[in-house]
């Protein structure tokens, strides 16, 4: 990891959450596509459009199991005045040589099996005796088709009209078709479509990888001892399943001690399966913020406008932030504060986005909506800093929950959306429409 001149621009002035956003989104270049097995597609981003190259179902073939049948010779056919047929034979799912079903006559069918030749419909077994040749019972007597008959007679007491219970030929998608379009996220029902066109790869950009740590010689992991000054560790746990909520691999990094070179070298190590890095902690104006010390003059003395920017933003909670690109790679690199209120928000309004961009998608934001404000009393936020309080929303109407706190953890864990208040807004009143941002 070289070093270059420190980047001090960010600490001038205080930039508004959009800049921020803006400078992350410019920088953050998708993924090249790989080729890919279907399963491990899974969750990527397609790169081009997928066409049919075989009709689905590529033949005619029967819905259920019964009977092949001509319209004609079941035409009128009733529990009182059944339709007597000769069985040629069966027609099981996968059979290539079919046999021709003519006048007064049936072949016994399989669900997915080829309609024979000869064949217009087909008869639910139910509709039959089962080809034993027994009358119905209770109206009608639903029989099995099993393998020790393969000729004889069956009665059938319904008619059928024609294509009934057959699956056409291309019904589901026909060849030339365009079965998939470019952009489309590889989940379980795109994943089954590939395999039943007879795609076993798939042409993606590749899920980014995301290694997640935090920094603080005060964390502790969880299950372990809390000694005096101590708190267990949940930002890195929190943003690592928020990493893969967003459609990433997150690899969690223990936490890191207050000490720049542990910590730049931790970095170094992690490089190696990263797209992106994220710290959370250290980048205040504490004597500690050991993310600042380590990363100000981190870059590549080749490469201009390399290194990590520290900021300052006008917002609430998550005023600093750090971003930039380090390593032989220039592999993207976003600091958030280690508050974890803060720490979730930054994620959700940086992080995120910057992991939708990687995997090339054109959306990368979360839904907003507008809601009305249900609230006890007004709601405050200070002038000139966008604020987002942790709230519920539900048909129409959004609740904050908590306070406005920034190390409210269990605030947060029942909030399923964000209230946003302008810049401008230092009071919103209950019954207010605002923004609001989904989580879920």
């Amino acid at each position: 990891m070289s070093t270059a001149a420190p980047r001090t621009t960010g600490q001038d002035r205080l930039w508004s959450v959009d800049e921020h956003l803006e400078d992350i989104l410019a920088a953050v270049r998708p993924l090249e596509p790989i080729e890919l097995q279907l399963p491990d597609a899974q969750g990527c981003v397609l790169v081009e459009d997928v066409m049919v190259p075989v009709s689905l179902p590529p033949f005619d073939n029967s819905s259920m199991d019964g009977y092949a049948v001509r319209v004609a010779d079941v035409a009128g056919a009733s529990q009182e005045y059944p339709a007597a047929l000769e069985v040629v034979g069966d027609v099981a799912a996968g059979q290539a040589d079919l046999l021709h079903v003519g006048p007064g006559q049936a072949a016994r069918i399989m669900t997915g099996a080829p309609l024979p030749p000869g064949a217009e419909a087909v008869v639910p077994v139910e509709w039959t005796d089962g080809g034993l040749g027994e009358g119905p019972v209770h109206g009608m007597r639903a029989r099995s088709l099993g393998p020790e008959q393969t000729s004889g007679q069956v009665r059938v007491y319904r008619s059928a009209e024609a294509r009934a219970h057959v699956r056409a030929k291309g019904s589901d998608v026909r060849a030339g078709d365009r079965a998939l379009e470019a952009g489309t996220v590889l989940g379980p029902p795109q994943i089954a479509l590939l395999a039943a066109i007879g795609r076993g790869t798939a042409r993606v950009r590749p899920r980014p990888r995301v290694v997640v740590l935090s920094t603080g010689s005060e964390l502790v992991q969880p299950g372990e001892e809390l000694r005096s000054g101590q708190i267990y560790d949940s930002n890195s746990f929190a943003l690592t399943a928020a990493a893969r909520d967003a459609g990433a691999i997150a690899y969690r990094v223990g936490a890191v001690a207050d000490d720049a070179e542990t910590l730049r070298s931790t970095i170094e190590d992690q490089l190696v399966r990263a797209d992106l890095v994220v710290t959370t902690g250290g980048v205040s104006v504490g004597a500690y913020d050991v993310v600042k010390e380590a990363l100000s003059h981190v870059g590549d003395e080749d490469e201009a406008g390399s290194g990590i920017d520290f900021r300052k933003l006008a917002m609430q909670p998550g005023k600093p932030q750090g971003f930039g690109s380090i390593g032989p790679d220039h592999t993207p690199l976003l600091a958030l504060p280690g508050n974890p209120v803060s720490s979730y928000v930054s994620f959700e309004l940086f992080v995120r986005p910057a992991i939708r961009a990687l995997m090339g998608l054109e959306d990368v934001h979360r839904p907003t909506t507008r809601a009305t404000l249900a609230a006890d009393k007004a709601l405050t936020s200070p002038k000139g800093r966008r604020q987002f309080l942790r709230a519920t929303c539900a048909e129409g109407t959004v609740r904050p929950v908590g306070g406005a706190g920034s190390h409210l953890v269990a605030a947060l864990a029942h909030a399923d959306s964000l209230i946003v208040v302008p810049e401008d807004v230092e009071s919103v009143e209950p019954g207010t429409e605002v923004e609001v941002v989904l989580l879920g």
